[in-house]
């Protein structure tokens, strides 16, 4: 009995300590890639000062209009905003400013043109109602154009690293309970 016994710890210890290693591992993993796909992206987003921007003027350019330059086939919203005493261009978020900085916002379904157009329509009218609206922008002012909404905060830094942080903790933890567990069996067994 006693035998049996102790080959069932040895076998339950050595699975603990696997189920350990693997979170810590996976944790690894996890923080390898969210450091190479989301903290860049968090480091070179600079809009962090909260302003109020004022509305300057509001446009949809679609393809039609601009004759002569490389514009997408699908409409766009263009607003001109005051913020921090100088005027500049107001994108929707990080994200829109790469895809196309001709435009402050881009609508999400492009198959349809009509829907499309309806969908920057609608924003474009929140804006003339609203005039005035929280906005970031960057307190360096290295960066002319200024964020609707930021994607990249702290915050989503902190809920990207929650969970690799809960299971590299709870992956030491198991390992450090079945090292703990083994000395005192030891200390046990020597007495």
């Amino acid at each position: 009995m006693g035998k049996n016994l102790v080959t069932a710890q040895i076998r339950g210890e050595t699975r603990a300590l696997c189920l350990g290693a693997v979170m810590v591992v996976c944790s690894a993993i996890t923080y390898y890639i969210l450091g190479t796909t989301v903290l860049p992206l968090h480091q070179k987003s600079v809009w962090s000062k909260a302003s109020i921007c004022h509305l300057i003027e509001t446009d949809i350019r679609d393809h039609e209009k601009l004759d002569g330059k490389k514009v997408p086939q699908y409409p766009c919203l263009w607003v001109n905003v005051s913020a921090i005493g100088k005027s500049a261009i107001l994108y929707h978020t990080e994200e829109t400013k790469e895809k196309n900085c001709q435009c402050s916002y881009i609508p999400e379904s492009l198959e349809d043109y009509q829907e499309a157009r309806t969908n920057v329509e609608t924003i474009r009218v929140r804006f003339i109602e609203r005039q005035t609206f929280p906005c970031y922008s960057d307190p360096d002012e290295t960066e002319k154009s200024i964020l609707l909404m930021r994607l990249y905060t702290p915050q989503s830094l902190f809920k990207w690293l929650f969970w690799p942080t809960f299971m590299l903790t709870g992956g030491i933890l198991i390992i450090m309970m079945v090292k703990l567990n083994q000395s005192l069996s030891i200390l046990a067994a020597e007495r």
